[in-house]
Formats: C-alpha cells, structure tokens, sequence
C-alpha cells in the first residue's frame, strides 16, 4: 500500500492536558467529490458496539452527500466499507473473513473499492497482515478521520493507488457531520467520544482516543432536533458516559447533562456505556426524578472479586458497585439491570470466579453479556503469563450462563399479567404477523394487534420466555 500513515500504539497511548478542539468546518465537499458516487452502489458492513453503528450512521450520510446509493448486497456494491470491532479477536476474525469473501466480487468488478474502517483500523497488526494477505484492500482510515472520507475516495479514485490513512492522536470533537439515521423513531446520540481508563485488558483507549466531551448546547440541540423530527428514543452514547464532562472542567457533568436532555420532553432518554469509577448517586437522582428517563442500567462490572478488579484497572471494589445497585434498586425500584462480565481474565483462580458467581446472585441481573477473557495486543493484560486451561474457563462460562438464563426468565416471569409501555419497532423479523417492541425496561416485545414503528402502544403481557415477552394490544 502507499500514501500511508500508519497507526501507532505509542502515539495512541499519549494523553496531555491540553483541551480538545471542537471543530465544525472540517467536513467539506467539492464539486468533483458531490459529484464521485453518481452511478454508483455502497454499501457498509458493522461491527461492533453502539459507537460504530452511530459511525456508520456518518459514512452513510457521507456517501448519500457524494451522490452513490445505498444498497445491501455485496454483489451489487462498487464500493464495501467494513466499519470494524477490535474489542474481542472473534470480531476482527469475522471482518478478515468478510474480506476473504469479498474477493470473488472484486476479482469480477476490478474497479470495485474494498475498504475497511474503524476500530482495527487503528491496530498496527492489523495494517500489517491487510498488507501481507488482503492487498486487495484499496482503503484504510481510522475512528478519528471519517470526515475526511471524500478526499482519500477522491485521491484513490484519481490514482489508482491504495491509500492509508490512520491517525493515532487524542482526537477532536468534529461537529456538524451529516447522517443517514437507521431509525426515524430511535437514535444514537453522541455525547463523548474516547475513554482515558486504560483497563489493562481494553484496547479502547488506542482505538478511540483522549476522553472528549461535546458541548451541552450541541447534544440538546441534537436532541431537540430529533424530537421535532419525531423520534421518540434517544440514547447518550459514550465509552463511559459517567465521565462526561470532565475534560471541560464539570463537576457532574453527566448528572446535569441528563437532566438538560430529560427537559427536552422527548418521551425516552437512555444511556450507554456507564462505568462503576465515575459513576454518582446524583446520577440515579436525576435517573428517579424524570419520568422519560428509562427505567434501566447497563453497568459492567467484568469481576465480582477485588483482586481481579485491581488487576484489571477498574479502580472500583465490589462493595462500592454493590452501594451504587442497593441506591438505584432503592430509588427505582422497577429498574432493570445489565452487566458485563469476563471469564477467565488471566490467572483467575476458582475462587475469584466463585465470588462473580456470588455477586451475580446477589444482583440477580436482568441480562448479562459474558465472555471468556480475550487477548487484546497493545494491552498489558496480553502480556500476563496465564496458566488457568482453556478448557476450565469454557466451564467457567457455562456455570455463569446458566445463572444468567435463570434470573433472565425469572425477571421476565415477574411481568405476566401486567400492562406495560412498547415503543414499536415494527414487524417481527421472524413473523410479519408479529410486531415487536421494547418496554421502558428494555424487554422485548412480540404481540399481536395494530400498531404502527414509532408507536408508543399498551400491551398485556401473555406469556414469558427467557429472552423476549408475549402480549396483545389493549383497547
């Protein structure tokens, strides 16, 4: 590949103090660059977490401004952007497979562009093996240079030559980028970008950047625009939210941003990912106070042992995550409650994993995304001599599953026979006949009745599975 700017873990790892700019005319177009899509097909391929499907709300407002249209079949693309996930290696395994699979398209369509984006994008080895085994990869650009997608199109379009182009720096915050929103009734909303927390088994920090905070007055007027527009959810999106704010010297700053949304009056407000560190009391203050403000809680805790916890950087013990649960139990009672945990994080001994279990039965989790420990290179974790079998922490993970599926179908068995709030989504995926929708809770579910996507509907709960409910509309 050339024209390149490679990635750097040790540019990434850099943090100063110096505030980040908010910029808001780096996003541009030309003639030519309006003009470079017509009469062609993209599509856009994603992976991973939140933050990437609200990226990739970007690219496509981005190449709908270029002039190309949208499709969802690779066959039909002249143009394939892979927005990538580096937080777990079956994530960058199943993106080396896309490009595997998408050389037959290019071997048929040689002036086919394959790019891929995102998260592995700002991995040294990554480039790396694209370089070695997939040089078909015309384009690599990073989390941090999306708004300058036109021109790499532009000048790779104009020489022929694959272009590389990642940024390993603390980041900005870029404003006024257009988008294509997946949903009219529900939206990501961008509140922070980057995360300083450095957890020794994430790669997050080299992917993302400094902790950047937006602006109050942007995120509002985001969220004052997407009412107006109809939407009926949104959700505040950051790496850890809870840390909102700090960069531009906030005491609180989530807790008084949350409450500024919630005055907007649009009928959800949500927010994800929420970290144990900064998390405040003030915050499920504000959470009880607010009628739109969902009834739920996403709050990893990764270990229910403080060993582990320390090893891992978390910089919280179980006791303090058990007073922030005990709080929010106490002021909202109704309030739902997600976790993730990783199994085996090296040297884990049974009893470290016993007390997870411990802690799961005390918190009786609504839903918990679990996973065995997964080596991220860059991280100090990686590098943790690791002497527990593979095979023992497969067990591990199975043990703690069958808890999460008992509290699952437990939690949701509470709901029989009640009258509960959906926001439609729309059709069941699996049953046209079906809509589908969540709760306040964030509970699944499938009814029958008449009801239109955007709708906020009653429906009695009928019947209970482990993962979704079953319900009609009430008259």
């Amino acid at each position: 590949m050339s024209e390149k700017i490679k990635p750097s873990f040790k540019d990434a790892r850099v943090r100063t103090k110096n505030p980040s700019l908010i910029q808001r005319n780096l996003f541009s177009l030309s003639e030519s660059e309006r003009m470079l899509g017509q009469g062609l097909f993209a599509m856009v391929i994603t992976y991973g977490c939140q933050a990437n499907e609200r990226d990739t709300e970007t690219i496509l407002g981005i190449l709908r401004a270029m002039g190309y249209q949208i499709v969802e079949d690779e066959s039909m693309a002249d143009l394939v952007l892979l927005n990538t996930c580096a937080i777990r290696q079956n994530a960058e395994d199943r993106a080396f497979g896309e490009l595997g699979y998408l050389k037959q398209y290019k071997n048929k369509n040689k002036n086919m562009v394959i790019g891929l984006c995102g998260c592995m994008a700002q991995e040294e080895s990554v480039v790396e093996k694209l370089e070695k085994s997939y040089p078909y990869v015309d384009l690599v650009f990073g989390t941090h240079n999306i708004h300058r997608l036109p021109q790499l199109l532009s000048s790779l379009y104009a020489k022929r030559k694959n272009v590389v182009e990642v940024y390993s720096s603390e980041g900005e915050v870029i404003e006024d980028l257009p988008a294509e929103r997946k949903l009219k009734h529900k939206a990501w909303v961008n509140i922070m970008y980057g995360c300083d927390k450095f957890c020794t088994y994430c790669i997050v920090p080299l992917t993302r950047g400094k902790q950047r905070s937006r602006l109050v007055e942007d995120i509002v007027r985001e969220v004052e625009e997407l009412k107006e527009s109809g939407c009926k959810e949104v959700t505040l999106l950051g790496q850890n939210v809870n840390a909102y704010g700090k960069d531009l010297n906030m005491e609180d700053g989530f807790s008084h941003l949350l409450e500024e949304v919630a005055k907007t009056g649009i009928p959800r407000v949500r927010f994800t990912t929420s970290h144990p560190w900064d998390f405040t009391l003030r915050t499920v203050d504000v959470k009880a106070a607010y009628d739109n403000i969902m009834p739920f809680l996403h709050l990893p805790v990764q270990s229910g042992d403080n060993d582990i916890l320390k090893i891992m950087g978390r910089r919280y013990t179980v006791e303090q995550y058990k007073e922030i649960y005990d709080y929010l139990k106490k002021k909202v009672p109704n309030c739902a409650f997600s976790t993730d945990i990783i199994v085996g994080f090296p040297n884990e001994t049974n009893e470290q994993f016993e007390r997870t279990l411990d802690l799961y039965n005390y918190c009786k989790y609504d839903n918990a995304f679990t996973f065995i420990y997964s080596p991220r290179n860059g991280t100090p974790a990686a590098r943790m001599e690791d002497v527990t079998p593979y095979e023992e922490k497969v067990q591990r993970l199975t043990r703690l599953n069958e808890l999460v599926d008992k509290y699952a179908r437990e939690n949701m068995d509470a709901y029989l026979g009640r009258v509960v709030e959906v926001l439609v989504d729309g059709p069941s995926k699996k049953n046209s006949e079906i809509i589908s929708g969540y709760t306040p809770e964030n509970k699944l579910v499938n009814f029958k009745g008449s009801a239109n996507t955007g709708d906020l509907v009653k429906v009695k709960i009928t019947g209970c599975k482990t993962w979704y409910l079953e319900g009609e509309v009430v008259a």
